[in-house]
C-alpha cells in the first residue's frame, strides 16, 4: 500500500539508510500514553495503573504500552487520567514549553491531544484557545479537553484568517501542528498510504504556508512558535520553514539541543526536495524523527521566535468579556454553598451564559463575539428554574476534597462498570442526600445524586458503556 513514488524519493534522500528505514515501515507499530498531570502526578499513576508501560525517553510523562492491555478500556481512562498519544507525537509540546499564566494557542488542535498536553503544562493558568477548522473534529477536540478536565481551554472552530483577525500579536506562544501529507502515519494507518500523492504533498505544502502566515500575525514579539508535521517530505518540512523565513524576516530558528535519537533537519533536503533554491544554516536545528532510529512514527518539527525583545512593545489590544455577576447567577452560587467543600471553588473567572448554559471562562479572557465558539471555558452546567443541574465537566475538572460528599469505588469494581453503564449505586450511608461526587481510587469520574441510601446515575448517556 505505499506509494512507488514515495519510495523513490524516500530512497533519493536517505541513501544508505534506506533500507533499515524500509524495513521499519513493516515492524511493529509503538503505542504510548501521557499521563494527564492535572488529575494526578506520575509518580501516583505508577502506583495506580494496572499494566506494564515503559518511559518515552523525550517526554516526562509519557509512557509506551502493549497492545494487548487496551488502556482506553479502563475506567482510569475515562476519569481523564491519560490519554492515549502516538509518542512522536507528544514531542512539539515539550519543545513549546508552555507555562502557566501564558495566552498560547493551537492553531490546528484536533483531536486535542497536544492541546491537552499543553493545558496541563499550564496548570490551569493563563489562556489556552484550541481551534480546528473542521466542525465534526473540532467537536471531537473538545470532548477532549472535557475529558482531561483542561478548565482554562476556549475551544473554537474557525479559520486561521479569522482567528488572526482578532488576536493580532496576541499569544505568547503558537503550535501549529498542520495538516499534511501523513507520510509519517503509513505503518499505522493503511488510508494514508491510500490518500498519498505528489499533488497533495503540493497542496498540503501550500496549504501550510498560509496557515503558518496567519499564524505569525497572532504571536507577540520575542513569542515562540513551533512547526510541526507528521510527513518525511522535505516540501512540508525543511522548505516549508525556509520559505516561510524568506517571507517573514522577523523570526529566527531557535537553536535547540536535539534528543537523542532525533536526527537534524537537512538544508540539502530543502534545496533538492523542498522548493527552495537556499535554505538557511540553522536549518539543522530543526529536527526530524524517523521510525527506523526510534520507537515512534515520522515527524518534523522547528522551534520559532518572532525577533525582538517583548519589553517596550505593546501587545495588540483585545477586548475582553465581561461577566456576569454573582445575582445573575444565583442558582450556580446556592450550588455551591450546598456541593463544595469551599463556595469560592470555580468562582474565579468570567462567568457566561449561552441560553441555560453556564460557563466559567479564564480571566482576562478575550471577547469572542463573531467567533463560532464551542466551548468558552469550563462547561458549569446547566440553569434551570430555581435550581442548578452541574456538568459532566465541571466533575471531571474536581478533586474529591472538593466536594462534600463523594463516593469512590475501586477502579477494577463491578460498581463502577455499572456506573459507568448508567446504573445506580448503594450508598455507605443512608442519612445523605444531593449531589455527589462519583470517583474511581480517589479520581473523579462524574456525578451521582443520593436519596435514601442510593445514587441515582447521572453519567452522560451519550458516553455510558460496558468495561
Amino acid at each position: 500500500m505505499i506509494p512507488t513514488a514515495f519510495l523513490d524519493r524516500m530512497k533519493a534522500m536517505l541513501g544508505a539508510e534506506y533500507e533499515d528505514f524500509l524495513a521499519s515501515l513493516d515492524g511493529p507499530q509503538y503505542r504510548a500514553l501521557r499521563v494527564n498531570t492535572t488529575k494526578i502526578s506520575v509518580e501516583q499513576f505508577l502506583a495506580k495503573v494496572p499494566f506494564q508501560v515503559q518511559p518515552v525517553p523525550w517526554t516526562d510523562n509519557g509512557f509506551y504500552y502493549d497492545e494487548s492491555q487496551r488502556p482506553g478500556k479502563s475506567s482510569l481512562h475515562e476519569a481523564g487520567v491519560y490519554y492515549i498519544q502516538e509518542p512522536s507525537a507528544m514531542a512539539p509540546v515539550m519543545f513549546l514549553e508552555p507555562q502557566p499564566g501564558e495566552r498560547i494557542l493551537d492553531l490546528c488542535a484536533a483531536p486535542g491531544g497536544k492541546s491537552t498536553q499543553i493545558g496541563a503544562k499550564m496548570n490551569g493558568q493563563g489562556i489556552l484557545v484550541c481551534n480546528e477548522i473542521h466542525p465534526a473534529r473540532a467537536k471531537i477536540l473538545s470532548e477532549n479537553i472535557e475529558r482531561m478536565g483542561i478548565a482554562h481551554a476556549i475551544v473554537t472552530n474557525e479559520t486561521p484568517e479569522r482567528l488572526a483577525q482578532m488576536f493580532g500579536g496576541y499569544f505568547d506562544k503558537v503550535l501549529v501542528d498542520a495538516p499534511c501529507s501523513g507520510e509519517g502515519m503509513f505503518r499505522k494507518e493503511d488510508a494514508a498510504g491510500q490518500e498519498w500523492s505528489l499533488d497533495n504533498v503540493r497542496l498540503c505544502a501550500d496549504r501550510q504556508d498560509e496557515v503558518l502566515d496567519q499564524a505569525a500575525k497572532m504571536l507577540r514579539i520575542g513569542g515562540r512558535m513551533v512547526y510541526s508535521t507528521c510527513t518525511f517530505a522535505p516540501l512540508e518540512d525543511e522548505g516549508a520553514v525556509a520559505r516561510f523565513l524568506e517571507r517573514h524576516p522577523d523570526f529566527e530558528i531557535v537553536k535547540v539541543k536535539i534528543p537523542e535519537g532525533f536526527t537534524p533537519g537537512r538544508g540539502d533536503w530543502a534545496v533538492s526536495f523542498g522548493g527552495v533554491t537556499k535554505a538557511p544554516e540553522e536549518i539543522d536545528c530543526t529536527m526530524r524523527l524517523m521510525p527506523h532510529r526510534l520507537k515512534g512514527e515520522g515527524h518534523y518539527l522547528a522551534v520559532l521566535k518572532r525577533k525582538g525583545d517583548e519589553e517596550g512593545n505593546a501587545r495588540s489590544k483585545v477586548s475582553m468579556e465581561k461577566s456576569l455577576s454573582c445575582k445573575d447567577v444565583k442558582e450556580y452560587v446556592e450550588f455551591a454553598k450546598e456541593t463544595f467543600t469551599d463556595e469560592r471553588l470555580y468562582g474565579e473567572g468570567v462567568f457566561l451564559k449561552f441560553g441555560d448554559q453556564l460557563y466559567l471562562g479564564p480571566n482576562e479572557m478575550p471577547s469572542l463575539r463573531g467567533l463560532k465558539v464551542l466551548r468558552p471555558g469550563l462547561h458549569l452546567g446547566t440553569i434551570k428554574k430555581n435550581r442548578f443541574e452541574p456538568s459532566h465537566a465541571l466533575a471531571l475538572v474536581m478533586k474529591p476534597e472538593d466536594a462534600r460528599v463523594t463516593v469512590d469505588r475501586a477502579m477494577d469494581s463491578l460498581e463502577v462498570k455499572q456506573y459507568l453503564s448508567g446504573q445506580t449505586l448503594l450508598a455507605e450511608d443512608d442519612s445523605r442526600k444531593g449531589w455527589c461526587l462519583v470517583c474511581v481510587e480517589g479520581l473523579s469520574i462524574g456525578w451521582g445524586k443520593l436519596a435514601s441510601g442510593i445514587v441515582k446515575n447521572h453519567y452522560p448517556k451519550g458516553l455510558r458503556k460496558y468495561l
